[in-house]
């Protein structure tokens, strides 16, 4: 259903059993897939592709012109299925490539994701998170309230960002990280144990952990999760936030 006063271009591409709430604005080069709700007063603009199922709640901005003084009309943005975008959500266009977003991701109320950042699966971005341009989060990663992340910076899998921290730097995959500077905490064992990571590859990177702290721990532990780590943490182009 389309209310009445929504303004949707003719040559928008609109899905079966799509919900298009009061006042709401989608423009000529949108497609929204089908079963996907969208609240009121949503602007949706440029080229901008929805997948399937997804929820856009009320004043949220989607693949708007990006905050970027050397934009030059280029750019798309991409979002996949069974999202669940909270109000005032605002989510820019990329430059010259993509801002995407995969799926099953929570956003939640005033978050906003800059241009040509790359959001994989699962991602939790709690109220008030902001991503600066190029920002990659890989799945399963929690970014807690009111958090700002640097431009560039990476975040690894299923790492956990505590609220109101400060992240310049990459975040390893399966660490908790926290604070203004932030650092690294520890391992982020609630995390893996509720995703049923194998308790011996938790007991290899609280070990690796250990050794973080007190010495060099480079290729001391045979263990997948711990090279996953070691590649990461070699292969970081801004350096990895410190212990």
């Amino acid at each position: 259903m389309i209310h009445p006063t929504a303004l949707v271009h003719p040559k928008a591409k609109i899905g079966k059993n799509v919900t298009i709430g009061a006042y709401s604005v989608i423009a000529q080069h949108v497609y929204i897939g089908e079963n996907t709700k969208i609240g009121a007063h949503v602007v949706i603009d440029g080229m901008t592709y929805i997948g399937k199922s997804n929820q856009i709640m009320s004043f949220c901005s989607i693949g708007m012109v990006p905050q970027d003084l050397k934009y030059n009309n280029a750019g798309i943005t991409y979002i996949g299925n069974q999202n669940f975008i909270r109000e005032y959500v605002s989510i820019h266009r990329g430059t010259r490539g993509i801002t995407y977003i995969g799926d099953q991701n929570l956003l939640m109320c005033y978050v906003h994701v800059a241009h040509d950042c790359q959001i994989a699966n699962h991602v939790i971005l709690v109220n008030g998170v902001n991503l600066a341009g190029h920002v990659r989060i890989a799945s399963h990663g929690v970014v807690g309230g009111l958090s700002g992340v640097h431009q560039f910076v990476e975040i690894g899998r299923l790492s956990m960002i505590g609220g109101m921290s400060k992240i310049d730097r990459d975040v390893p995959p399966y660490m908790i990280v926290e604070g203004n500077p932030a650092r690294i905490r520890g391992i982020n064992l609630v995390g893996l144990r509720r995703k049923h990571i194998p308790e011996k590859h938790v007991t290899a990177l609280k070990k690796m952990w250990m050794l973080m702290k007190k010495t060099n721990w480079e290729n001391q532990i045979e263990d997948e999760y711990v090279q996953q780590v070691q590649k990461f943490w070699f292969n970081s182009h801004r350096g990895v936030i410190e212990i």
